[in-house]
């Protein structure tokens, strides 16, 4: 069975969520109203009408309700900054409730009928006395959302230690399934310093290049075989995965020579 549907993002979100559209004809831009389990809100379309299979969606999708006004935007986009002003005093309010945790940003619903205190703890929050002295403070409703690291990184952002702004933050989509083994993967050293984003944890881009990486190595010989080329039999030294080129070792009793090899030019056994 296929669903037809939209993908939209929240004003401070980075990742697309299926909206039905509900009979609208939208573009990729357009500012609409949607349903959402805490109400409404305005999201933007990221991408336009398709049809996919019942079984992607992990839950029924809610719907467009109307395209938003030019009026509706400003009025939203005011609110939401109004909402970022408050921060210096939310601060200050958790400093003196003595809160361990780091408030990381402060976002508001299109109408501030609901503010979002985005932060971060090691340890687990008793906030229940601070929500309702800044429900007070702000007459409106509070919700306190503990984030992890990674999310702290994509809303703050930085630069990454390739000397560009963080992956996450630039609004490119990321992973929490990130694994040690994709590094080895990709060759890189194993220091946690090489392979550890601004976030501490490791860096978002090796699962973005791990599926090349996957694929070329299923082409190449292992380490430590024996490969067979123009100049004879050697043992295999290094596998450059990018370039797709061999240097293999040739040992006799008293030389050895490495010699590097584009992969067309190894004869070896692969194995299934």
């Amino acid at each position: 069975m296929q669903i037809e549907v939209v993908t939209a993002k929240f004003n401070h979100g980075n990742n697309g969520y299926y909206f039905s559209p509900n009979g609208h004809e939208l573009k990729k831009g357009d500012k609409v109203f949607v349903e959402t389990e805490k109400g409404k809100d305005i999201v933007t379309i990221v991408r336009e009408k398709e049809e996919i299979a019942a079984d992607q969606l992990v839950e029924p999708v809610k719907n467009v309700l109307k395209l938003a006004s030019d009026e509706e935007v400003k009025i939203a986009l005011e609110n939401d900054k109004k909402a970022e002003g408050f921060l210096p005093e939310i601060k200050s309010i958790i400093k003196k409730h003595g809160l361990e945790m780091k408030v990381i940003s402060v976002e508001g619903n299109y109408n501030l009928s609901k503010i979002t205190v985005n932060f971060t703890a090691e340890n687990r929050v008793d906030f229940r006395d601070l929500v309702k002295e800044l429900a007070e403070k702000f007459k409106t409703r509070i919700e306190l959302r503990q984030i992890g690291p990674r999310d702290a990184a994509r809303v703050l952002g930085g630069l990454g230690p390739c000397g560009k702004v963080c992956c996450c933050n630039q609004g490119l989509d990321y992973t929490d399934h990130v694994s040690i083994k994709m590094a080895k993967n990709q060759g890189l050293s194993l220091n946690p310093s090489s392979i550890s984003g601004l976030c501490g944890k490791l860096l978002c881009c090796l699962a973005y290049e791990n599926p090349y990486y996957v694929e070329v190595m299923k082409e190449m010989p292992k380490l430590n075989s024996f490969v067979k080329t123009s100049d004879g039999e050697g043992k295999v030294v290094f596998c450059d995965l990018i370039k797709k080129m061999v240097s293999v070792r040739y040992q006799t009793e008293t030389s050895s020579e490495i010699k590097n090899y584009p992969l067309s030019d190894v004869n070896f056994k692969k194995e299934n």
